[in-house]
């Protein structure tokens, strides 16, 4: 098993003895159970992305372009021919 060391505020700190000591575990032991869960939800999202996710960063990018084309008919005159 490998070792990570990690700098956390000391409130943290508290709240990880005291979990720990009501569940009769260790610190590393709860810290690795939270970081397991941690991963395991991440694990779950990445699964289904939306389109918006997928190119959030691109939304808003493209300078002088009008606003919204789908609401200008003028934009939409040529659209399926």
């Amino acid at each position: 098993m490998g070792t990570l060391t990690v700098k956390i505020p000391q409130s943290l700190e508290r709240e990880i003895t005291r979990i720990a000591r009501r569940r009769r575990m260790t610190k590393s032991e709860a810290v690795r159970r939270a970081m397991e869960q941690f991963i395991a939800r991440d694990e779950e999202t990445k699964s289904f992305q939306s389109a918006l996710e997928l190119a959030g960063n691109l939304v808003g990018s493209v300078k002088g372009a009008p606003v919204d084309l789908a609401s200008n008919p003028r934009h939409l005159e040529d659209y399926g021919r």
